[in-house]
C-alpha cells in the first residue's frame, strides 16, 4: 500500500503548481517553507508499532513512562520507553486506532523496541507488529492550517494531543514552535483524497523539513547513538506531558520518580543555534567554550539546517554549562548558541 502511495505522490506532482514543483526537491527551499508557509510532508519514512490484543492496554501501562490509560481515539500522547535504570530506548507519539495502540517514532528504534517489547510479553495476549504499510500517514504544517482543514473536513483538533476522526481518517494536533502543525494517518483512498485537497495550498517537504519541525517545537527523538543515554526528564518529556508521575511501576520508575520528587535536573535539553558548515550528528559533544576536551558538557540530541545558515539542534546539556558560552565538537570548535524552547520547564524535574 505505501507503494502505491509514494507513486500517487510522484503522479500527484502535476497538479502542483509550477513555483511549487520547483520546489519540491530544492532542500533550502523546503526549509524555508517549512518555517515559515504552508507545508505538506509524506511520513511513509516515520517508524510505526502496532501493539494489540487483550492485554494490550495493561502490558503497555507496566512498561512505558506515561499512563497509557489516557490514550484513547480522542487523545493521543508523548511517552518513552526506558531501561532498569531510567534511561530512555525510545521517545515516540502513542494513537489509538481500530482496537490497537500505534508507538510513531523516527525509524532507527522500531526494531531493538519491538524485540525488547516482545521478550515481556509471555502469557499476555498481545501482538507487536511493525506497522509502517499499515496506514498511510502525512502532516500539515503552516499558517492557515487550521482554515484549510475547516474547509476540507469542516473540524480540526483545537488542542495539542486531541485526535479527531473524520472520513477514515484520524487527525492528530502535535506540538508545534509557531505554525498550527497536524498529522494524519489512514487508508489511501482517504489520504489521497485530503491530500489533493491540501496541496492546492500547501507545499510538499521531504522528511528534513518535518524534522526540522520537530526540533524547533522541542521534541526529542532517540538514536542508536543515544540509546540509554538520556533519563526522560533530561529530553524535557516532563515539560511536554510525556510522564506520569503518578500511575504504578514500569522500568526505570524509582530513577524517574526520585528524580522528579528528591532531585534537583542537573541535565535538561537546550535548543541551540549552530554555526560551521558540518551537520552535529546525534551524540556528538558540546562543550563549554575553552573546557576539558576529555570532559563534554552535553551531547546532541538531533540536529537539522536552519534557512538561516545555522544548524537548528536539540541537545541535553549540564544547566550550569547553559549559561556560558557554547562550543560544538570541540571546546574550540563552532560557536553554539542558546535559543528559548517553545514551552515552560516545570520548577522541578
Amino acid at each position: 500500500m505505501r507503494d502505491d502511495w509514494k507513486r500517487h505522490l510522484l503522479n500527484a506532482g502535476a497538479e502542483f503548481a509550477e513555483d511549487r514543483l520547483r520546489d519540491y526537491g530544492n532542500a533550502e527551499r523546503e526549509r524555508s517553507m517549512a518555517v515559515n508557509g504552508d507545508v505538506i510532508c509524506d511520513l511513509s519514512h516515520r517508524g510505526l508499532l502496532e501493539v494489540r490484543g487483550k492485554d494490550a492496554q495493561s502490558f503497555l501501562q507496566g512498561q512505558f513512562g506515561n499512563d497509557i490509560r489516557e490514550v484513547t481515539e480522542t487523545d493521543s500522547q508523548l511517552s518513552s520507553y526506558s531501561s532498569p535504570k531510567g534511561r530512555a530506548y525510545a521517545v515516540f507519539r502513542v494513537f489509538f486506532d481500530r482496537d490497537a495502540y500505534l508507538l510513531e517514532m523516527n525509524p532507527e528504534p522500531i526494531e531493538p523496541l519491538r524485540k525488547r517489547l516482545s521478550m515481556f510479553v509471555m502469557r499476555s495476549e498481545v501482538v507487536i507488529e511493525n506497522a509502517e504499510d499499515s496506514r498511510i500517514r502525512f502532516g500539515l504544517s503552516g499558517p492557515s492550517a487550521e482554515q484549510q482543514l475547516e474547509e476540507t473536513l469542516g473540524a480540526f483538533p483545537a488542542t495539542v494531543n486531541e485526535v479527531l476522526t473524520r472520513n477514515d481518517l484520524s487527525i492528530a494536533r502535535v506540538p508545534t514552535m509557531m505554525h498550527p502543525r497536524f498529522e494524519f494517518a489512514g487508508e489511501i483512498d482517504a489520504c489521497r483524497a485530503l491530500w489533493n485537497d491540501l496541496n492546492v495550498h500547501s507545499a510538499p517537504v521531504g522528511p528534513e523539513g518535518w524534522r526540522l519541525l520537530d526540533i524547533l517545537a522541542g521534541i526529542p527523538a532517540i538514536y542508536p547513538e543515544t540509546s540509554e543515554a538520556f533519563v526522560p526528564q533530561m529530553v524535557n518529556l516532563h515539560a511536554l506531558n510525556g510522564i506520569s508521575f503518578n500511575k504504578g511501576c514500569y522500568p526505570g520508575q524509582e530513577v524517574v520518580a526520585r528524580m522528579h520528587y528528591l532531585g534537583k535536573l542537573k541535565r535538561r535539553m537546550y535548543r541551540l543555534a549552530i554555526e560551521g558548515q558540518d551537520r552535529p550528528l546525534p551524540g556528538s559533544p558540546v562543550f563549554r567554550e575553552g573546557g576539558d576536551p576529555g570532559q563534554p558538557d552535553g551531547e546532541i540530541v538531533d540536529a537539522v539546517l536552519h534557512p538561516d545558515g545555522l544548524y537548528a539542534a536539540l541537545a541535553v546539556m549540564q544547566v550550569a554549562s547553559a549559561e556560558q558560552p557554547l562550543r560544538w565538537g570541540s571546546p574550540d570548535g563552532p560557536a553554539a548558541h542558546v535559543i528559548p524552547l517553545p514551552y515552560t520547564l516545570p520548577g522541578s524535574a
